[in-house]
């Protein structure tokens, strides 16, 4: 079956890069920061980030010390500019959709993933290829949309407001039926994959890995007082980030 690559749709593409490039935006508050924050130290340290994306990841790695960063995307679109503005002598990019890691047969301290899980199908072989992959004691940390988002299918109001438009309160809608979803975001039958929580962790525990620390974010009182529209967060954070190591 062909993997997903809407990144290579230049609707989609266009609009994708349209909301990155803005100063501020739920990626740089919430996703970035934490992610970073969950890391170990990267000094000296070999890391892999699957879905790369632009490379921005990547180059930041360098920056704090990784000995090396290769990064694998399915997206032509995003290479051609992480090859453009975020090329370092230390940097490898791959074309490759992660599905297909299996054929890599490199080690690495650290991999890493930023908002791209919930685009694969086939979890599990993904978590058992990253395990294989990892140097002893090694780590992964990843981020993915919540669960509480990745479970909406098309035409469901996910939220209950009141008669101002206020958020009140979050509806949830089959969260407990694991399944692929097609959304509109930019273009049509956009495809994400809805696991519950305990898959993931499952998944990741089966594979022997132990989960060292999990994070939902929402934001503090500098954030709010800035963007109030970020409350809705505490009803639904928009990520999960996970790091997990290999025992």
């Amino acid at each position: 079956m062909p993997k997903q690559n809407i990144y290579d749709n230049e609707v989609f593409f266009s609009g994708y890069k349209g909301i990155r490039d803005q100063e501020v935006n739920a990626n740089v508050l919430f996703e970035i920061p934490n992610f970073f924050e969950m890391l170990p130290s990267v000094e000296g340290k070999k890391i892999l980030d699957l879905g790369c994306g632009f490379g921005e990841h990547c180059k930041r790695l360098v920056e704090l010390g990784a000995s090396s960063v290769t990064g694998i995307d399915i997206s032509v679109k995003m290479l051609e500019i992480a090859q453009k503005e975020n090329a370092d002598s230390k940097i490898t990019y791959i074309h490759m959709p992660m599905e297909d890691i299996s054929t890599l047969n490199d080690h690495y301290d650290i991999i890493v993933s930023s908002l791209a899980f919930h685009y694969i199908e086939a979890f599990k072989p993904l978590i058992v290829d990253i395990y294989r992959l990892l140097t002893e004691g090694g780590v992964l940390v990843f981020s993915q949309e919540h669960p509480f988002s990745t479970c909406y299918r098309n035409g469901f109001e996910r939220w209950t407001k009141d008669e101002n438009g206020k958020k009140l309160y979050l509806n949830l809608c089959e969260y407990g039926i694991e399944r692929e979803n097609e959304s509109k975001w930019f273009v049509d039958n956009v495809k994400k994959y809805h696991r519950t929580f305990s898959t993931i962790v499952n998944t990741l525990a089966d594979a022997g890995f132990s989960i060292e620390k999990m994070v939902e974010p929402t934001p503090d009182e500098t954030i709010l007082s800035q963007y109030p529209g970020y409350r809705d967060l505490f009803h639904k954070p928009d990520f999960l980030l996970i790091r997990a190591k290999k025992n």
